[in-house]
């Protein structure tokens, strides 16, 4: 069930009948037609731009056009009242029996409410975290590990087949620059004194590595030069990082269906095909770029190379995707890689980067466009920095990694629920602060507590009636009788309760998880509103033992709002709780 959407129909409906009437000019577009909550709820339940939008095209007046369609609506039952106001907008009351429909059709469905096909089976892949195997995950990595799980969750309650990928970046230098430091604590599990120089890495974590590569060839690669031992450490490395990873994102109970390694590409003709295709459209030329703007670099000269004319598909200026040297560019595997997911069929793609990828969004957009002829759409989604802060001073919780702080300390700290509950309290591209106080504090100002104590209060008024001897299971509230539903507070939170489905949709549409924590949030607070005002107004309670059927019914909104949350922390990966501790 989706009110919005029925209304919406309705609207519709009653503009194609005064086009048959005369009253509109056949030819409309209706598609920037809308419906929904109005910005300020005194207004009415919902409120229609259909005039606003329709006037010029019409050529005629937004309230001509809204006096008429307000006298089509009001004949409907369903709406009481179509006001016009301002210089057309049309606001909408509706009738009782809607809110108690939408209370019935959560209890009936149960999480499924909300759930849309609007993605019509669409197959999309969501690649997030994609971080480098040289070391454990930071609190950057946490974060758009959350993000794209949480899109993914998303898109598939929407209707979309969506496939989970980690693309393991095993194919450049870095690696060579994991093995040497594998190597430094190999050599310090024999007994050496080791210096971590060149850029090596430093963390503890590579101790255990070392020494499991210790046990596997014994003293083999003691003294010998880097050409015996740097491909196979590459390789052994690479596999005990992506472990730790793998343990990592399990922490936070995050689960990819596809890891796809860079390595892959290379010696199997699969750069030099996704190229070759670019070539056949004639996007690859020989060419020399222009200086970078701004500055001149001294060692900068003119070079001539091979190019991408990727401001044919909307960049600013053409990449380079080869050196002189015949090298490959580190731009090449990636189109390569891009290229692979497009021809695995896909409709549609999305990146999740860190914040310091914002100069590749137009190339890597520009890529996919040429490869895919403009058929598949990449969205790509930067997270900015997260900053820790523990007693109003920014804290640092771990070095066992060298230089950055570890996304299991997060999650040990807090735990898995209050991680990713958090990392979607803010749009993925602004700042986040984390703040430990807050975020262990029990109080309206901390949302994660906000909202899981909103579902565990309907839980314990739920336990309270049944040891009260009322019948409380959804199929038994589902058929309470609701008319007396009929208190301000009570019908604030059928309106949320009706705008879920919606919001769904839209969170989809625009690839924006956080919508969904927003949503919860505002939904707890009106349960929470309606639950203060019971301390007032005793006929509001959920639970009056001397009245079970009208404990039921009230119980009918409680549980209704319940099933929301749970299906809404669904989405965000946390686990509705169900008694707070």
């Amino acid at each position: 069930m989706n009110l919005f959407t029925d209304i919406r129909s309705l609207v519709l409906d009653s503009l194609a009948a005064m086009q048959a009437a005369g009253d509109l000019p056949e030819g409309l577009s209706f598609d920037n037609v809308t419906v929904e909550p109005p910005r300020d709820p005194a207004h009415g339940d919902m409120a229609t731009n259909a005039a606003m939008v329709l006037a010029k095209p019409a050529s005629l007046k937004p309230r001509d056009i809204a006096d008429a369609l307000a006298a089509r609506l009001v004949a409907d039952e369903r709406i009481t009242l179509a006001e016009v106001a301002g210089p057309g907008f049309l606001n909408l009351r509706l009738a009782g029996g809607l809110w108690q429909g939408v209370v019935k059709a959560a209890l009936t469905e149960g999480t499924a409410y909300g759930k849309s096909e609007m993605g019509q089976g669409a197959r999309v892949n969501v690649e997030y975290v994609s971080a480098n195997p040289t070391g454990p995950l930071h609190v950057g990595h946490t974060r758009g590990a959350v993000f794209g799980d949480a899109l993914a969750s998303l898109l598939a309650y929407a209707g979309y087949d969506v496939t989970r990928e980690y693309y393991i970046n095993d194919g450049g230098a870095q690696v060579d620059v994991l093995a040497r430091s594998v190597y430094l604590r190999y050599l310090e599990a024999h007994g050496q004194e080791v210096a971590f120089e060149d850029g090596t890495y430093p963390g503890d974590y590579l101790i255990e590595v070392g020494e499991a590569l210790k046990d596997k060839v014994g003293d083999a690669y003691v003294d010998e030069p880097e050409e015996v031992w740097l491909a196979e450490i590459r390789t052994f490395g690479t596999e005990a990082m992506m472990a730790l990873i793998r343990a990592d994102l399990a922490m936070l109970g995050v689960e990819m269906d596809v890891f796809f390694s860079e390595k892959s590409l290379y010696g199997t003709g699969k750069i030099e095909a996704a190229i070759d295709s670019l070539r056949a459209k004639g996007l690859i030329y020989r060419g020399t770029l222009e200086p970078p703007k701004g500055k001149l670099p001294e060692d900068w000269e003119p070079r001539e190379q091979t190019l991408f004319k990727s401001t044919a598909h909307g960049d600013d200026v053409d990449r380079p995707i080869q050196k002189s040297d015949g090298d490959w560019t580190y731009f090449a595997p990636d189109i390569a890689y891009h290229y692979d997911k497009v021809s695995r069929g896909f409709d549609a793609l999305i990146d999740v980067f860190g914040a310091d990828h914002g100069g590749y969004v137009k190339r890597m957009k520009a890529a996919v466009s040429a490869l895919s002829d403009g058929t598949v759409p990449l969205d790509i989604k930067l997270c900015q920095l997260v900053k820790l802060f523990k007693n109003g001073e920014p804290f640092k919780m771990s070095k066992r990694a060298g230089t950055f702080i570890m996304l299991r300390d997060l999650v040990e700290q807090v735990g898995p629920d209050v991680t990713r509950f958090v990392m979607l309290t803010r749009k993925n591209d602004a700042p986040l602060d984390f703040d430990f106080d807050k975020v262990m504090e029990q109080s309206r100002d901390n949302p994660v507590f906000y909202v899981q104590y909103a579902h565990a209060r309907v839980c314990s008024a739920l336990r309270r009636a049944g040891e009260a001897g009322i019948t409380t299971d959804d199929a038994t509230l589902a058929a309470a009788v609701l008319s007396d539903m009929t208190h301000e507070s009570e019908l604030a939170v059928a309106r949320k309760l009706a705008e879920w489905p919606r919001l769904v949709e839209i969170a989809a549409r625009t690839n924006e998880p956080h919508r969904i924590a927003f949503f919860l949030y505002e939904l707890a607070s009106d349960l929470h509103g309606l639950y203060n005002r019971g301390n007032e107004e005793s006929h509001l309670r959920f639970v009056q033992e001397d009245a079970p059927e009208v404990s039921q019914a009230k119980l009918a909104l409680a549980r209704a709002v319940a099933v929301v949350i749970s299906a809404g922390l669904g989405i965000l990966g946390v686990t509705p709780a169900e008694e707070m501790r």
